[in-house]
């Protein structure tokens, strides 16, 4: 893989969450932090696929990638890791899969050749079932790196006790 190509598509990879970003509305100093987020998430997904890496497994990297750097941003610039994180993954959803999903079953609802018809339902099964698992993916690495974190910073959580009244 030539890596200027590579750069090219970690340059769309962040400029897609950059828009998502002021989309969703975040605070002005996060948005350099998602691109680069985003842009190294979707190159880790772009160069295990060009190794032949499943493309679910080498989402999930990306997203870990993701979650992991969303928890360090956070502290830096003193927002919540979502606040992070949800835009740079949000370019790495499956959309052509999803598309070809979509293409199969308006094909399978209408009139269809008999011959054809288990090709297209094993087409339509196969990336809606990539679909599924490549969001499961995307939730999952952002999400249990998250989980992973939180469990470290909850020791420093000052809790009030309350006093219950003696009997």
């Amino acid at each position: 893989m030539e890596w200027l190509l590579l750069l090219e598509k970690g340059i769309w990879f962040g400029l897609a969450a950059i828009g998502f970003g002021v989309l969703f509305n975040v605070p002005k100093r996060t948005l350099l932090p998602i691109y680069i987020m985003a842009a190294i998430g979707g190159l880790f997904k772009v160069f295990l696929i060009h190794f032949e890496i499943n493309v679910i497994l080498s989402t999930f990297v990306g997203a870990t990638a993701i979650g992991f750097l969303s928890i360090w941003f956070a502290h830096v610039r003193h927002a919540p890791p979502p606040v992070f994180a949800i835009p740079a993954v949000i370019p790495m959803v499956p959309g052509i899969f999803a598309y070809r999903m979509m293409l199969g079953l308006m094909h399978l609802s209408g009139k269809i050749d008999p011959n054809t018809f288990n090709h297209i339902l094993s087409e339509t099964v196969n990336n809606g079932l990539k679909v599924m698992f490549i969001l499961m993916a995307l939730a999952g690495g952002v999400g249990v790196p998250l989980l992973i974190t939180r469990k470290e910073s909850a020791k420093e959580i000052k809790i009030k006790r309350i006093g219950f009244p003696r009997a």
